[in-house]
């Protein structure tokens, strides 16, 4: 079975919304770690919001390693309403998330990445469907904005590593464990 993983920019304060205002420090280490992430995804899974904030940066941008990714990998789009725009390999979910995501999941294939989409996070992790969580935490207080983890029920985690960036970022990665453990 494939493995979910959400990979999500934080404030140390926990705000994932508009990271690209905190996280002004991008180093080579960091590039490295999203490098190791992304190489394992062929699949992304991103929320409405998103997908309309995104499509219109990534098919131009020249960010590297993040643009030749996001505009190649098959995209699953949780939204209600059409797609808007013409973002390669971009398809509007049909029918419930969470069995869209169960199914996806026993389809052979490398892992399923969610990116930002903050409600689809909190939604994905509530119905105990992330296998793993992979945070990015930013040495910054914000202080207000929507922070990832608010409103969740309890979620056990168990750290798999941590390492930091020489601009003082931290890298976490955990394993999301059962309910029943």
């Amino acid at each position: 079975m494939r493995k979910l993983v959400a990979y999500e920019l934080v404030s140390l304060d926990g705000v994932a919304q508009s990271p690209e205002e905190f996280f002004l420090d991008w180093d080579e280490a960091m590039d490295a770690n999203l490098g190791v992430v992304i190489g394992e995804q062929d699949t992304v899974l991103l929320g409405r919001r998103s997908y309309d904030e995104w499509s219109g940066y990534w098919p131009t941008s020249t960010d590297e390693p993040f643009s030749t990714f996001i505009n190649a990998v098959p995209k699953f789009v949780a939204t209600s309403s059409p797609l808007d725009g013409d973002w390669n390999n971009s398809t509007a979910i049909e029918g419930e998330i969470d069995q869209f995501v169960r199914d996806l999941k026993a389809v052979p294939g490398g892992a399923i990445g969610i990116h930002a989409s903050i409600s689809l996070t909190q939604a994905l992790l509530s119905a105990e469907l992330v296998d793993q969580l992979k945070l990015l935490v930013a040495p910054v207080i914000v202080g207000k904005g929507n922070r990832l983890l608010d409103g969740l029920p309890r979620v056990r985690l168990e750290l798999e590593s941590s390492t930091s960036s020489p601009t003082g970022y931290l890298m976490l990665d955990y394993r999301v464990r059962d309910s029943s453990e």
